[in-house]
C-alpha cells in the first residue's frame, strides 16, 4: 500500500482541529503524534497496519495516551468527490495488540477545547460533528476519555453510536420547536452541557420543555442525561440563554424565548484552525 504525507489535509478536512485543542491542558500522558518525528514513526505505521481492513482514506490525527490510541480518519467515497463532503471516524487503537475499536462516525468534525465534567477529573477532548451531509442533519457532541479498566477510549453519551443530539433542522408537524443548547464552565473549571427544546402546539395545547443537563456522576463517574423540572430547569433556562455559555458551544441563545428571557446577546463564531500537528497521512485503496 502506497502511503504519503498529506501536506494540504487543511483542504481536505475544511479546518476541522481547532488551534485551541493542542493549546490546552491535556493530561500530561497524552500527546497528539507528530507525522514527521522519528520517535512517533514506529505509532503511525502500528495504527497504519491496525486499520489496514478498515474504510479509510487519510489518517488524519493520531492521539496516544498510555497504551491507546485516538485516531482520526477521513474517507473519500470517490476520486470526484469534493474535499468537504469527506466522512471522518475515530477509532480506539490498542498499542499492546492492534485489537480496534470504532467510536463515531460522521461528518464535518469540529474540535471544541479540553473540557472536564467532574470535578477532579481528567480533561477530555470534546467535538461537535453532523450525522449526515446534504440531508436534514442532526448536530451531535461528545468527549472522549481513556478507560483505564479496558485500556481503551471511549466515547461518551453514546446512544445508537451517537453523542448527545444539540440540534436538528427538522421540524415536526403541527408544532413549532425551538432549540437552545449551552455548554458552561463552573469556577472550579468543570464543564456542564444543557439542552433545551420548547414544544408549541399551539391554540388548544399547553406548550412544554424538555431540558436536559450533561455532565458525570460525581460518585460513580459514569456519564449521565439528567432531566431537570421546577426550579432546576429555571435556573438552567437562565444558564443556557445568558452570558457565561461557551462561545463554541452555544445556539439557540438568539430565540425569541432566551431574548424574552434575558434579552438580546451578540453572536459568538467557533474556531476552526488546525492544530500544529495535523498533517497526516493518505493511502491509496
Amino acid at each position: 500500500m502506497r502511503r504519503f504525507y498529506a501536506f494540504f489535509s487543511l483542504i481536505l478536512l475544511g479546518g476541522c482541529f481547532p488551534l485551541a485543542l493542542a493549546a490546552q491542558q491535556a493530561p500530561e500522558s497524552f500527546h497528539w503524534v507528530d507525522f514527521h518525528s522519528e520517535k512517533d514513526k514506529g505509532t503511525v505505521v502500528w495504527v497504519e497496519r491496525a486499520l489496514a481492513v478498515e474504510n479509510w482514506t487519510a489518517i488524519r490525527e493520531i492521539g496516544v495516551n498510555y497504551d491507546a490510541a485516538l485516531v482520526v480518519t477521513t474517507e473519500r467515497h470517490s476520486t470526484q468527490t469534493a474535499a468537504n463532503a469527506d466522512s471522518f471516524a475515530v477509532w480506539s487503537v490498542s498499542l499492546t495488540d492492534r485489537s480496534v475499536t470504532p467510536l463515531i462516525r460522521g461528518v464535518n468534525l469540529r474540535w471544541l477545547d479540553w473540557m472536564r465534567f467532574a470535578d477532579g477529573a481528567v480533561e477530555e477532548p470534546a467535538l461537535l460533528y453532523e450525522n449526515c451531509r446534504d440531508c436534514v442533519a442532526t448536530t451531535y457532541f461528545t468527549s472522549f476519555y481513556y478507560d483505564v479498566r479496558y485500556h481503551q477510549w471511549r466515547a461518551r453519551w453514546m446512544q445508537n453510536r451517537l453523542g448527545v443530539p444539540l440540534w436538528t433542522e427538522s421540524q415536526p408537524a403541527g408544532m413549532v420547536w425551538t432549540q437552545v443548547y449551552a455548554g458552561v464552565s463552573e469556577p472550579n473549571g468543570r464543564a456542564l452541557l444543557y439542552t433545551w427544546s420548547h414544544f408549541d402546539y399551539g391554540i388548544g395545547k399547553e406548550p412544554s420543555d424538555s431540558i436536559y443537563r450533561y455532565d458525570l456522576d460525581p460518585v460513580s463517574g459514569l456519564d449521565r442525561a439528567l432531566p431537570l423540572a421546577g426550579r432546576d430547569a429555571e435556573a438552567a433556562k437562565l444558564r443556557l440563554c445568558g452570558q457565561d455559555a461557551i462561545p463554541s458551544l452555544m445556539r439557540g441563545q438568539d430565540s425569541e424565548m432566551c431574548v424574552k428571557l434575558v434579552g438580546a446577546r451578540p453572536g459568538h463564531r467557533m474556531v476552526t484552525t488546525p492544530p500544529v500537528n495535523n498533517r497526516g497521512r493518505i493511502g491509496a485503496r
